[in-house]
């Protein structure tokens, strides 16, 4: 049994393949645990960044629990991309974007179109909430607009901290692993022992119920669905203890409920009519009332149409789905880390190695291959097992474990800070609403209230910046791998021990534009606005690339390698999936700006 792969290759100006042999996986055992933990457990601590801790949280605040099943729908669908990253590598050891660049019309188009897809990993979103965190913990209370000087000093200076650790520890992913792995069991170590003892069991069904919930989503619906003039068990959306009904509103042109400023309501009526948009505040609480959740299909089985949807908050639940789990290029470098683990052809091309510690470490420029015949096919289904035990059995339980413990913390305790009925603070307060409504949710000035407000906010540092750090090492990482396979005159004239040279420097200019990006989001706009930007961004990033992945491991990788039937159809449902949220809330947001531009 023979199979070769295709030319193919050369023809789109990148060399072929080398070849060599396939090696022998260990067996997967508690005596080899080391050999088979790492690209997974470091994803995963990854990736538990902005959509737990500051979307998610905002998310539960909102809606409760009923929403996890976009988050659900998002890691399923990034289980299948990574496994396909993963097969890629396992191959001929290279990461998926190389592999991209074998594909017509050649490297140089593709470098272009990656750019373009990284746009969002060029800003800072993640180390700017972190300055809002420390400046919270320097001040004793929750950052704000007042303190927008304050923010913009400390994130200065994290942005510089965050990248120390890159340069340390031989292979960078040896360094990586050591803090992913850190925050992973600190993180949720913290969350879950604060939900054991202080989340109720009311709040645990919520959660992890909403992951069944499909087909939940935000609808224009008064409190009382049933109609009987009684706030029942499950109808007070708001947790306000009043039965609230829909207030007119008009939506502005972003698709927001927005109050007038007093000034603009010129006749008192609640609307800013010259532009045609604002709510009446009926009952005189500050907030529009209408918000709701219900089942798009329970409720067209019971009334015979569609809910209203409501989608001013569109944009929200775009970047949940673009955090929960990965989300974005992000996600390709489970190829990188494979590589760099030595799974599969990846122990025969080498890693990336660090500034400090990995003198001796090389990596080629372009993968190797090996013959497929029986044996090689039977060593491949070892180490496809390594992939599957590491994508099934610890990043896929990880990620569900990520989102739903601190969303158990966000939906006991962020009702009880008084940012909860304020959702302009969160503006500057994403990652600090929960620690906010632990402080107050014990008895204020005790210890434990602050214990609780000061350990959720370190433990919040514990998200943000080492996710920051990666989002840097991402950046370098898959450049420096595009630059030293795709481009000939580097692979001309730079010797493998070299590709150091490419990747610091490229991570050089990087933290150089990221002071750069913080100073025109941070004086220009604010740190949401930051998240809400990237994690849409990420939405495209991964939609897109899903196809091409899929496209290249059915035409480059051998006829038995290829995914099977249902891995082609996750990652269609992977592509489909975030594309068509991509392109809901373009259409929703910014579709109406172009028009007022242009037209």
């Amino acid at each position: 049994m023979s199979d070769s792969p295709k030319t193919e290759p050369q023809k789109n100006r990148l060399p072929a393949w080398g070849k060599a042999e396939l090696p022998e996986p260990k067996p997967l055992s508690w005596r080899n645990w080391t050999g088979f933990v790492g690209p997974g457990l470091v994803m995963c601590g990854i990736q538990l960044a902005g959509g737990e801790w500051l979307v998610g949280a905002e998310i539960t605040a909102r809606y409760g629990g009923g929403l996890m099943w976009i988050a659900a729908v998002a890691i399923i669908c990034q289980v299948f991309y990574n496994m396909e990253c993963g097969r890629y590598a396992l191959f001929c050891g290279e990461p998926v974007f190389t592999g991209m660049m074998r594909s017509r019309p050649g490297p140089r188009f593709w470098m272009g179109v990656f750019l373009l897809l990284s746009l969002g990993m060029f800003i800072p979103a993640l180390s700017t909430q972190g300055a809002a965190v420390i400046a919270s913990i320097i001040q004793g209370q929750p950052a704000g607009e007042a303190d927008r000087t304050l923010v913009i000093t400390l994130a200065y200076v994290l942005l510089g901290l965050v990248t120390l650790p890159i340069l340390l520890g031989g292979k960078i992913f040896n360094m990586m692993q050591v803090v992913f792995t850190a925050k992973v069991v600190i993180v949720l170590g913290f969350c879950l022992i604060v939900g054991v003892f202080f989340v109720s069991a009311d709040n645990w069904g919520k959660v992890f119920g909403g992951f069944f919930k499909v087909g939940n989503v935000p609808v224009v619906l008064a409190e009382d669905k049933n109609n009987n003039g009684v706030l029942d068990a499950g109808e007070d959306f708001d947790r306000d203890g009043k039965l609230d009904v829909v207030e007119k509103y008009k939506l502005n042109k972003r698709g927001a409920v927005v109050k007038p400023k007093p000034e603009d309501d010129k006749d008192g009526d609640g609307f800013h009519d010259t532009e045609g948009w604002g709510y009446h505040d009926a009952d005189g609480d500050g907030r529009w009332d209408g918000e709701n959740v219900a089942n798009i299909f329970t409720f067209r089985g019971e009334h015979g149409h569609w809910p209203i949807f409501f989608m001013a908050q569109i944009a929200l639940l775009g970047a949940f789905a673009g955090y929960a789990g990965g989300g974005g290029l992000g996600n390709a470098t489970y190829s990188n880390f494979v590589r760099d683990k030595g799974w599969g052809m990846g122990s025969t091309v080498g890693a990336i190695p660090s500034a400090i510690g990995g003198r001796k470490i090389t990596l080629s420029h372009i993968g190797k291959t090996f013959d497929v015949n029986d044996e090689n096919v039977r060593r491949w289904n070892g180490w496809w097992r390594y992939i599957r035990t590491d994508q099934l059995f610890i990043w896929m339980p990880g990620c569900f474990m990520g989102m739903a413990l601190p969303a158990l913390i966000s939906l006991q305790f962020s009702p009880h800070s008084p940012m909860f009925d304020d959702p302009n603070r969160l503006d500057w307060a994403q990652a600090i609403i929960s620690a906010d409504g632990m402080r107050h949710a014990f008895t204020p000035g005790t210890g434990l209230s602050t214990f609780f407000w000061v350990a959720t906010l370190l433990v919040g540092l514990v998200v943000l910046l080492p996710s920051q750090m990666s989002i840097a090492e991402d950046v370098c990482r898959r450049w420096t791998d595009i630059l030293w396979s795709g481009s000939q005159t580097v692979r001309e004239k730079m010797r493998p021990d070299q590709v150091r040279r490419i990747y610091y420097s490229i991570l050089g200019i990087y933290v150089l534009w990221t002071f750069v990006c913080a100073t025109i989001f941070l004086f220009y706009s604010k740190p949401k606005i930051m998240v809400l930007i990237v994690a849409n961004l990420n939405t495209l990033g991964i939609g897109f690339t899903a196809f091409l992945i899929l496209r290249m491991n059915c035409r480059l990788l051998p006829a038995q390698l290829r995914p099977r039937w249902y891995h082609r159809a996750g990652m269609i449902g992977c592509g489909v999936f975030y594309l068509g949220m991509a392109t809901v809330v373009f259409f929703q947001t910014q579709m109406p700006l172009i028009r007022e531009l242009f037209f």
